[in-house]
């Protein structure tokens, strides 16, 4: 009688098709999603440019202009990153309002009290990080909720901003002359080939982004924010200083509003009590690019190339959206446009945590 060994059944290996991996890097890698979009968007609209369904041409110069409304849209959607990466419910209501407040100290100090405009820069952001550091000692300090506590400081910092030049507007020479810091310029050696970009994406956003990217990855501030908003009670057990480091995240974060001030006053060539809060105010969109960048909303999880290429997304969605309309109706359809954008993106980062969680 022969006795035959059997091996035990090995499982059947599952090869993931194509579709389904080209899915999953979409929904799991939030960069080439936004890549993707981005793509998707500037074709349609070219192709709407050339059957004539557009108002004016939607080409590289114009999308090169629009770039001046991305400057500040980043530099806050990038203050909104510290800010909900710090976790526990992390928001700030209040950057629009923080804008505007600096905005005129920055007129007051550079317009009429004859400050260099180095130092006034310097006043205008430390004076955006007390705000901030106000925000972060009720959030971090005191208890109150993020929501809470930003929305008392937006409707005490834009009051402040309104009745401290009796709800008027700094618009002196020096102020006035600012609007050059806006201006688009030729890039050096090869700037004859392509559009003129805003001179504000080289003094102001890149180096933004730069020192945001270097902070948050390469610091130890940087792996500790991204602990605490993971999880801050096992932070604070394993010996991290949580309410210093959260409370931090919203300094940097009025810093940052505070940089945005100096821009906005050279946009409007004229230090407005209303900048950052007139319609629908700047807190809104930072928030929306944030979440779009796949920042986590429950903290802990969100990249600088995120909220860079979903800045990019919206500003050039909006540029396309003006033009498909005539007079002032493109306006109210980029409300729209950025709602939708806001569920969409709510959307992802559930579907994406559901399905891919656990990976």
């Amino acid at each position: 009688m022969t006795i035959v060994e059997t091996q035990p059944a090995t499982p059947v290996e599952t090869r993931e098709s194509f579709g389904a991996r080209a899915l999953r890097i979409l929904l799991t890698q939030r960069i080439a999603l936004l890549a993707v979009l981005i793509v998707a968007v500037v074709v349609t609209f070219f192709i709407q440019d050339a059957g004539g369904y557009l108002t004016a041409p939607y080409d590289f110069d114009y999308m090169s202009a629009s770039l001046i409304n991305a400057v500040p849209l980043a530099m806050l959607g990038l203050a909104e990153l510290f800010v909900i990466l710090s976790g526990r419910g992390g928001i700030d209501l209040s950057v629009g309002a923080i804008v505007s407040l600096a905005g005129m100290i920055f007129g007051f100090a550079y317009g009429e009290w004859g400050w260099p405009l180095w130092a006034a820069i310097i006043l205008t952001a430390v004076f955006g990080a007390l705000l901030g550091a106000v925000n972060g000692f009720l959030v971090s300090y005191v208890g109150f909720p993020a929501l809470i506590a930003t929305l008392a400081t937006f409707y005490a910092y834009k009051s402040i901003a309104i009745v401290i030049n009796n709800q008027s507007p700094i618009s002196t020479k020096p102020v006035q002359d600012l609007y050059s810091i806006t201006k688009s310029v030729e890039l050096p050696l090869f700037g004859q080939y392509i559009p003129n970009v805003p001179l504000g994406i080289f003094t102001f956003l890149l180096p933004t982004v730069v020192a945001v990217w270097l902070l948050l990855t390469r610091t130890a501030y940087g792996r500790r924010l991204y602990a605490i908003g993971t999880n801050d009670v096992a932070g604070r057990w394993a010996g991290l200083p949580v309410r210093d480091t959260r409370l931090k995240a919203y300094v940097y974060a009025g810093l940052i509003s505070g940089l945005v001030a100096v821009v906005t006053v050279g946009q409007f060539a004229s230090a407005r009590p209303d900048a950052g809060v007139s319609g629908n105010g700047m807190a809104l969109p930072a928030i929306t690019i944030a979440v779009l960048g796949g920042v986590a909303i429950t903290g802990g999880i969100g990249r600088v190339a995120g909220v860079v290429l979903a800045t990019l997304l919206i500003v050039w969605l909006n540029a396309g959206i003006l033009l498909a309309f005539i007079g002032n109706e493109g306006s109210q359809y980029q409300l729209l446009a950025l709602g939708a954008v806001l569920v969409f993106a709510a959307l992802l980062n559930g579907l994406t945590n559901r399905r891919y969680g656990a990976r």
